[in-house]
């Protein structure tokens, strides 16, 4: 049975309960305990190896700093590229010294130095209204800044690191002064302030308070079969995908990452585990449960994923966009983004 805790920083949750290296591998993760379940299943059922899991939100890489060497984890998972930089920036993780994850992983989805790789891939994507958006209307992220839009744009706060992300992109692609001014453009069109999560966009998209809205590809695959809560089904039915910037430099994409802590006892098995993640097995599930895009190149997105279309991927080098989060962070606050 997997033990999902909620993190408070400053309690040591696992350093009270111990465990054997043999039997168990340790993960702090970003990832919300849902996303990362199916695969911790699989790979008990398959190995009887069971995991302790910490959801460390904030302060993840603080934590680890201040146990140092009596840091019980054994690795981690998270998601955005900045938050794996600041991992690797922080010394915490050991190469990953496996043969399998870089056959497994195209090097540009792997870190320089060995310390991480992705996992899975997801594209923040235009959702718009199929009743009042034709689709060939919007074509390039650019134009969310136009006049046209006025009104009609909803977005959680861009402060959020999937659209710091994407902010942090543009930078890379236009300069800084013209990504501050597509930020100003956006905010100006903005029919009601940022606000909710991803979900909360469709759900307004439905309700017709705004046209288009900023989407992380999967969160449109977990309304559409959401069976909890069969509204959000409706929310998904009144939305079509849009991948941007087909035409030139393709479509901005993230991802989710994994690596091993050099303080942990149990490296050997936490790589086993890592290299798993990037097999035909693991990779099936994040298409299949998760709705995201696999990087082992062997692996084929799920039907679903599929049917949503393909799409040209942005070349740009993640951890550009990482080193540019900064930047993009003091234009969101510039702007009230």
């Amino acid at each position: 049975m997997h033990k999902i805790l909620l993190f408070v920083f400053g309690l040591s949750i696992l350093a009270s309960q111990p465990t054997l290296a043999t039997e168990t591998i340790n993960i702090f993760t970003y990832r919300q305990p849902a996303l990362l379940a199916p695969m911790l299943e699989a790979y008990t059922k398959e190995t009887g190896i069971e995991f302790k899991t910490v959801y460390a939100p904030k302060g993840l890489v603080a934590r680890l700093q201040a146990e140092g060497q009596n840091a019980q984890a054994d690795m981690v998972i998270t998601v955005d590229i900045s938050r794996v930089k600041e991992l690797a920036d922080s010394g915490l993780l050991a190469p990953l010294s496996s043969p399998v994850i870089a056959r497994n992983v195209p090097a540009h989805l792997r870190a320089e130095d060995d310390s991480w790789t992705a996992l899975s891939l997801r594209a923040r994507i235009l959702a718009i209204s199929k009743k009042r958006v034709a689709k060939d209307s919007l074509q390039d992220i650019e134009q969310l800044a136009e006049p046209e839009w006025q009104g009609r744009v909803c977005t959680r706060k861009g402060s959020h690191v999937y659209n710091r992300a994407l902010l942090a992109s543009l930078i890379a692609h236009h300069g800084e002064e013209d990504a501050r001014a597509w930020a100003k453009g956006l905010v100006g069109n903005l029919a009601r302030r940022p606000q909710g999560n991803d979900r909360a966009q469709a759900k307004a998209i439905y309700a017709g308070e705004c046209d288009v809205a900023l989407m992380n590809t999967y969160y449109f695959g977990k309304m559409k079969f959401n069976k909890s809560e069969p509204e959000q089904r409706v929310w998904a039915d009144s939305i079509e995908l849009v991948f941007f910037n087909q035409q030139g430099r393709g479509q901005h994409v993230n991802i989710s990452a994994g690596g091993i802590l050099k303080t942990s006892k149990n490296k050997d098995r936490a790589r086993a585990f890592l290299a798993w993640l990037t097999s035909a097995e693991a990779q099936r599930l994040y298409t299949e449960i998760n709705y995201e895009y696999p990087v082992n190149p062997a692996s084929a997105p799920s039907d679903e994923v599929a049917s949503w279309g393909s799409f040209k991927v942005d070349k740009l080098a993640l951890p550009e966009i990482a080193r540019l989060s900064p930047v993009a962070q003091r234009i969101i606050n510039s702007t009230g983004w």
